[in-house]
């Protein structure tokens, strides 16, 4: 989508951190973190929201590269936070579907 930040990224066109990459998922460092690890993982296909998710595929494919990730990172056995923000209410401020996880210190009982 033309003017989708995200997309950018994906495409090379706006520098990243990238953390993972795969046919189907980017992931990379998110520029203000909130953790000791903050990812963003997003699907390379542009999808504006979880209400636009219609194929379980996709879900899989980002839930996957999380499981590796923090795998990677040695996080899996510790704990980390997945979360979406969906729509303006909500705080998503880039409409592209994507998911947060933050780990890697322990992480207060407040919601992101």
């Amino acid at each position: 989508m033309d003017g989708c930040i995200f997309c950018k990224i994906i495409k090379g066109e706006i520098p990243s951190k990238k953390v993972y990459e795969d046919s189907n998922v980017y992931a990379f460092s998110d520029i203000h973190p909130q953790a000791k690890h903050h990812i963003l993982f997003v699907p390379k296909q542009h999808i504006s929201g979880l209400t636009e998710l219609n194929d379980k595929e996709t879900l899989n494919n980002i839930f996957f590269a999380i499981k590796k990730v923090t795998k990677e990172l040695g996080i899996d056995g510790t704990g980390y936070r997945v979360c979406a923000n969906n729509g303006p209410d909500a705080g998503q401020t880039v409409f592209h579907v994507h998911f947060h996880v933050l780990g890697g210190q322990r992480l207060s009982d407040k919601m992101v």
